[in-house]
Order: C-alpha cells, then sequence, then structure tokens
C-alpha cells in the first residue's frame, strides 16, 4: 500500500475545500439552517409531535443525511472529474500507485469533507431546535458510512460525466427528490398503506430511518434493514468501481 500517494491525492483533495470555504462549507450549512428556521423553529412549533419528537427535531437526522449525500457525491465527482478535465488524470494513471490507491484518496477526502460538513450542520442545527442523540456510537458509524457509500456513488459519477452539466443531473434529477420522498420530511409511518409499501423500493428511506433511529431510538424500517441496504448499495458501488479501472471505461479513452 502506497500511503505517501494516497496522503497526497487525499491532502490536495482537502486544500481544495479550504480554498474555496464558502462554496464547500458555508453555502451548504447557511442553506441548511434556512430549513430548520422555517420548518424547525416556524412551522414545527405548530404542529404535532411525531413518534414523540417535535417536529423541528424529527426533521434534524433527514436534513443532515439530505445534505450529507448530496455534498458526498458532489465533493467525490467534481474531485475525479478535474482531472479528467484537465488531462493530468493520465499522469495519476501511470504514476506507480494502484486503483485501490487512488480510490482511498479521492474518495477519503470526500467523505471527510462530507462528515465534517454533516457535524458542522448539526451543531448549526442544536442553535435552533432542542434535540437529543439517543446511540450517538451509531450516529457517527451512519454518518461515516452513508458519506463513505455516496462519496464511491459520486466517484462513480465523476468518471461517467464527460460535461459540467451531468455532474448535476444525477444528484438534482435523481438523489435529492428520492431523499425528499425518502422521510426527510415526516415519517413513512403517516403515509396510506399502499404508499408506505412503495416508498419502501426508495432506498434513501433505510439510510434516513436508520440515521434518526440513532437520534430518538424511533425508525420507519428495522435498524439491521438499514444496515443491510447501505452495505448493499456500498457493495454495488465498489463492484462498479472495479469494474470501470479494469475496463478503463472514460479513464483511458
Amino acid at each position: 500500500m502506497n500511503i505517501y500517494a494516497i496522503r497526497a491525492i487525499y491532502l490536495f483533495e482537502l486544500a481544495r475545500t479550504w480554498r474555496t470555504l464558502m462554496q464547500s462549507i458555508a453555502s451548504p450549512v447557511i442553506s441548511t439552517s434556512l430549513y430548520f428556521v422555517v420548518f424547525g423553529a416556524a412551522i414545527g412549533s405548530h404542529m404535532v409531535k411525531i413518534d414523540g419528537t417535535s417536529y423541528g427535531a424529527f426533521i434534524v437526522p433527514g436534513l443532515i443525511m439530505l445534505s450529507l449525500m448530496t455534498e458526498s457525491i458532489s465533493n467525490a465527482s467534481f474531485g475525479i472529474y478535474m482531472p479528467k478535465f484537465t488531462g493530468t488524470i493520465y499522469e495519476i494513471l501511470s504514476a506507480p500507485i494502484s486503483y485501490v490507491e487512488i480510490v482511498i484518496g479521492y474518495v477519503g477526502a470526500a467523505a471527510t469533507k462530507s462528515v465534517i460538513l454533516g457535524l458542522l450542520i448539526m451543531a448549526t442545527a442544536r442553535l435552533f431546535v432542542p434535540f437529543t442523540i439517543v446511540h450517538p456510537a451509531w450516529m457517527i458509524a451512519f454518518l461515516i458510512l452513508t458519506a463513505v457509500t455516496f462519496s464511491l456513488f459520486g466517484f462513480l459519477i465523476g468518471i461517467w460525466a464527460d460535461g459540467f452539466e451531468k455532474l448535476q443531473i444525477i444528484p438534482m434529477m435523481i438523489v435529492t427528490p428520492l431523499a425528499f420522498l425518502g422521510g426527510s420530511f415526516y415519517s413513512i409511518s403517516m403515509l396510506p398503506p399502499v404508499w408506505q409499501k412503495i416508498a419502501l423500493f426508495n432506498p434513501v428511506v433505510y439510510l434516513i430511518s436508520g440515521f434518526r433511529w440513532s437520534f430518538y431510538g424511533v425508525a420507519d424500517v428495522r435498524v439491521d434493514i438499514s444496515i443491510g441496504m447501505t452495505l448493499m448499495f456500498l457493495g454495488l458501488c465498489l463492484a462498479a468501481v472495479w469494474w470501470m479501472f479494469k475496463t478503463g471505461y472514460k479513464l483511458k479513452s
């Protein structure tokens, strides 16, 4: 394992975050804070409790997960796309570094940035909405697992995309709608029975449900199923990354 190569890629990607601090950190924190102000403090104070939790506190895990997923995808996809765009990807591919080490460097940096962002959003939410964390260790575990999984997914998008507009298609047209329909602002138990069954086909439901369980001890689906679904998606992303590097898809042409 070439630790020096992984460290070089990892630190370079993290340094890009500090150079674009407003875009990478401040913008998502401020935009998510507006949700806490509007839905948590203003509207939430006039709504009934959900599973014994105030509405403002109930939406905190969903909004953190929404930001975590979108930022993980954005960080990882942009990180690998720029070397493709500038042509420096060929220098990386010809260097004495394996595909595994390349993925660890880029995905590790993207996941680190996303976890930091998630913790900052959580701290900011505490200023507007009082909430508790029943299972803090599981909360951190879900945070890291989701960040790594969606950073891998973003890495795939960055390799697949051949233009800046394609970097935004899947996050904007697929991931964000699935997150809004996955229980970010409500419990799927509030839906009619038919729609509850349909909602279970949404993979984001399992992520948000498991993460919310770590906060309040309540979940729409069993926690072990949430973990299993997340690990399955992680496995699919790993398999897709392995295939892309093995075949050179969008990397060597």
